[in-house]
């Protein structure tokens, strides 16, 4: 594989806005990408992730900070000045081209020699393991093999960076699983810098170096999948990471890191991932893994069981409270629809936040 993406030793986005009108889209977004990484851009629809990439893209012009490519000013060049590749949700392939011409497309507005497009192609078309189809038009292809031929044609220009858009959320649950395997080799196999976009918790937790949550325009947190899922810093960051379970109570105690709460008369204890002062709201999140089936005690919450399904070595159900709450748990057994259980949590799996702003949740 003589592929060679092109080298640099960081991109830097320097408090970097965008805004459409009255609504600010991106706010002093700050962040440094290191050459061969990947990185996840993650967060609900509407937190900025594909404004952020298409700015990076050239898609959309900032309209505060600026881009660098180590020292070279980049958000003042048009895109294909800036020669990225860029994989789309919908792959953007050109329904009249077959694969291997879809694929030297670039190659060819660029003037290269046809001996060499047919190089790169062949190289490309071997790396994303599409040999024997290259004369299929895109129409004849399944999605996972669409994406395919989109992430060569992004890669055979020789790009400093990879930008993908959500490239796998058309396509079914076994597929994505697969292509998501195949990014990664790919971008390892490449040595290739990625910056991905997805509101898939999972595909960013498998797949990135470092992850970027972002919410509102703003980054709300940036870490190692490892750093965000053990321990996110904000109560929408724990949502993004699967604290499912979110309960409302009043600070009793803060000591040494720790949190008590009063919930519906119940109390539950927790690390404190904020600063908080007796008195004040809090909530405690706790993923349905940590929530399982107890006895009345410390940490211990009673409510009626709503459904339970059966998921192989598990069975995961809903259940509410007296008060209201919803809560989502793990059991090892089934349980009785409309029985009452406890529901507990070891504290150390329990996370405490401050009340969120008002307008974010």
């Amino acid at each position: 594989m003589t592929i060679a993406l092109s080298q640099f030793n960081e991109v830097r986005l320097d408090r970097v806005s965008r805004e459409f009108g009255a609504l600010n889209a991106l706010r002093d977004v700050s962040l440094t990408i290191q050459r061969r990484e990947f990185i996840a851009l993650l967060g609900p629809s509407g937190c900025g992730k594909s404004t952020t990439l298409n700015c990076i893209a050239g898609l959309l012009p900032v309209t505060g900070g600026a881009i660098w490519l180590d020292k070279n000013r980049i958000d003042t060049l048009r895109p294909e000045e800036r020669g990225f590749g860029m994989v789309f949700q919908n792959y953007a392939l050109f329904p009249h081209l077959n694969v291997r011409q879809n694929i030297g497309f670039g190659l060819k507005m660029r003037g290269i020699p046809r001996a060499e497009i047919d190089r790169k192609v062949n190289e490309a078309l071997s790396l994303v393991h599409l040999h024997g189809q290259e004369n299929k038009l895109p129409g004849q292809l399944s999605g996972g093999q669409q994406q395919r031929v989109a992430i060569a044609r992004a890669i055979v220009i020789e790009p400093p960076l990879v930008l993908m858009d959500e490239p796998l959320s058309n396509l079914d649950a076994k597929l994505r699983l697969e292509m998501r395997a195949e990014i990664r080799r790919i971008h390892n196999e490449l040595g290739a810098t990625t910056i991905y976009v997805t509101h898939d918790q999972d595909e960013a937790l498998s797949l990135a170096d470092r992850i970027v949550v972002l919410r509102d325009g703003v980054v709300r947190q940036v870490g190692t999948p490892k750093e965000l899922y053990e321990g996110p810093a904000h109560l929408d960051v724990a949502d993004f990471m699967g604290f499912r379970n979110r309960l409302k109570g009043n600070v009793v105690a803060v000591e040494n890191g720790r949190a008590l709460l009063d919930v519906e008369g119940m109390r539950i204890s927790g690390v404190a991932r904020e600063t908080l002062s007796v008195g004040s709201i809090a909530y405690a999140a706790i993923r349905p893994d940590d929530l399982v089936l107890g006895e009345a005690g410390g940490n211990a919450l009673q409510v009626r069981v709503d459904t339970i399904e059966y998921r192989g070595r598990e069975f995961v159900g809903t259940a509410h409270s007296e008060g209201g709450l919803d809560f989502v748990f793990r059991a090892h057994q089934p349980v009785e629809l409309g029985s009452t259980v406890h529901l507990q949590a070891d504290d150390q799996r329990v996370l405490v936040f401050a009340e969120p702003i008002k307008g974010r949740k």
